[in-house]
């Protein structure tokens, strides 16, 4: 009887997804992800977008990287820099990541098989595990429980997504136009997922789809604060009927004096206000109503 043998030939190549990576001045951090992103058993093309790091950290790093791709801004443009990376992309999804963000084995896979099988879905949303104790983001549990109809989605439907952990058709990203550079980072995803609502596709939360998140330390919570506030505020005033925009806005300021930077946002938001009035196009009924559903059913925060 012949012996038995066992293969030891890699999984055959993924070829439906590639990752984008958005990375500035933290080489440790893309050093780790990189090295997390090249073991994965779908092999995806990798596209690194360095947005203007200096110093020679973020290049002596991609030099040990020379299967991937390197996108390199002549600046800081934010969110934008992912517009960069999705220039290069040639399968039909991308993944998105931040350096300090990574997938899980097979995760792209599944989310491709998912996108697949719903070609309505434009989006989905991965389950995030942060930090080594692998908690849940509290934001994928709102995402669980949202109010909005899932009727025909892998799971519950949404009218946001996470921009480090979710999955999209590079075609529904293109036709949306990508990131805006004005937002810069801060809910610089919301106006991107309102626009793709808008053209009629759908995003959805697939929690058996999972990434990982090891928040770096290097962060400025509060510019980040600031940043959110100001373009919650320019995104109502872009998309939002005029009452709703001002809810929004007396939201958003509320907030922002219980957080002590009222002075802040306020300067933030009025040296742009002009340009997102000038950039104004109300969503589509049908897509109001969800996004009313969604942030008109939240409870106000407790101070």
């Amino acid at each position: 009887m012949a012996a038995m043998t066992h293969s030891c030939a890699p999984a055959p190549k993924d070829e439906r997804v590639s990752v984008v990576v958005l990375t500035f001045n933290r080489p440790t951090e893309l050093r780790h992800t990189l090295g997390q992103l090249s073991a994965l058993p779908e092999r995806p093309p990798i596209v690194v977008v360095d947005n203007g790091s200096q110093g020679p950290g973020t290049n002596g790093v991609l030099k040990d990287f020379p299967d991937v791709q390197a996108v390199r801004c002549h600046a800081n443009l934010g969110a934008a820099g992912r517009n960069a990376g999705v220039a290069q992309v040639r399968t039909p999804y991308v993944a998105f990541c931040d350096d300090d963000t990574w997938w899980s084995p097979g995760a792209l896979k599944h989310a491709a098989d998912v996108l697949d099988s719903h070609p309505q879905l434009g989006a989905l949303s991965a389950r995030v595990l942060v930090g080594p104790q692998n908690r849940d983001d509290p934001t994928c549990e709102r995402m669980a429980r949202s109010p909005l109809a899932a009727h025909g989605l892998p799971g519950p439907a949404l009218i946001a997504f996470m921009a480090g952990a979710v999955v999209m058709r590079a075609e529904s990203f293109r036709a949306a136009g990508g990131y805006e550079p004005r937002l810069f980072l801060g809910a610089e995803e919301a106006l991107l997922a309102l626009d793709m609502a808008a053209r009629g596709w759908r995003m959805a939360y697939v929690p058996t789809v999972t990434t990982h998140h090891h928040p770096s330390p290097a962060r400025n919570n509060a510019r980040r604060l600031v940043a959110t506030s100001r373009n919650r505020i320019w995104i109502a005033w872009m998309r939002l009927p005029w009452s709703e925009a001002w809810l929004a806005t007396f939201h958003h300021l509320r907030e922002a004096r219980r957080q002590a930077l009222l002075g802040p946002v306020l300067a933030a938001t009025a040296v742009g206000l002009p340009w997102a009035l000038r950039h104004r196009q109300v969503l589509p009924p049908d897509v109001l109503a969800m996004h009313k559903t969604v942030f008109g059913s939240q409870p106000p925060r407790q101070p």
